[in-house]
């Protein structure tokens, strides 16, 4: 990446876990990512880095005050979407009928975030940059390609996520890809949407962050193999070849070796 985000371009992901220092040493040995806990006055937060550029942020599972939060909150992956005023859009997400969780705060001279929740029930974060855009690597082996919503109301999170955003929801024009939507921005697929329903009973709707991976297969076993899950085993598909994988502390994320052009980047 050598220009910022797009506003409604997903541009940062992180994980909340409850071992920070466990799931650093899985996701460097994994992807090869280089990170370390942080200082006291980030909260320890980590930014995991990828050929010296920033791929991810990694953090431990806290209440403000520092305090383990009992119980835990569930080990999952956020995607942010990038804007250029964080505070408009917040208007936005309630008068489209979302809800704020957190924010919005600055984070140093970074930038500005929140976190929200659609009105479907997925969470998603919202980035205005400072002097942090976001991922500057991506659509390269270990790094974030795709992002994608799974929700039980795709006509709901399509007027959602264009209300709030400049993104647009259609249909993929991907051959096998029916059903499908893509999310836009000036044009270009930045992300896309599936229906719960091809889901197990149960899921919850969610973002969830794909890496490119050189090989699907092999990194699915290196996950079986530090105590991770499979959640969909390795398969062919529109765009590629890809698997939906768990880290040994339950944080879902997908891999790709993508046959089409791809990504937020």
């Amino acid at each position: 990446m050598n220009s910022s985000y797009k506003s409604g371009t997903p541009c940062w992901i992180d994980l909340m876990v409850p071992d920070q220092q466990a799931a650093l040493d899985f996701y460097r040995d994994l992807f090869g990512w280089q990170g370390e806990i942080g200082p006291p006055e980030t909260g320890g937060y980590s930014v995991c880095l990828l050929n010296g550029k920033p791929v991810a942020g990694i953090m431990k599972a806290m209440n403000p005050d520092g305090t383990v939060p009992d119980p835990l909150p569930p080990t999952v992956w956020t995607t942010y979407l990038a804007t250029d005023a964080i505070d408009a859009t917040l208007k936005a997400v309630r008068d489209a009928g979302g809800s704020v969780m957190a924010g919005p705060m600055d984070v140093m001279e970074l930038g500005r975030m929140a976190v929200v929740t659609d009105p479907t029930g997925a969470v998603v974060g919202l980035w205005q940059a400072g002097s942090f855009d976001g991922a500057g690597i991506v659509n390269e082996h270990g790094a974030l390609i795709w992002n994608e919503l799974s929700t039980g109301d795709t006509s709901a999170a399509a007027a959602f996520y264009s209300a709030v955003l400049p993104m647009s929801a259609a249909p993929s024009e991907m051959p096998g890809a029916e059903g499908y939507t893509e999310f836009t921005v000036d044009g270009r697929a930045v992300a896309g949407m599936m229906d719960l329903s091809a889901m197990p009973p149960g899921v919850p709707p969610h973002w969830l962050p794909y890496f490119h991976v050189d090989d699907v297969d092999s990194v699915q076993a290196a996950v079986v193999r530090a105590g991770g899950a499979v959640m969909a085993p390795a398969f062919d598909m529109a765009a590629g070849r890809m698997a939906v994988l768990a880290d040994p502390q339950g944080g879902g994320f997908a891999v790709i070796t993508a046959s089409a052009p791809e990504g937020p980047a």
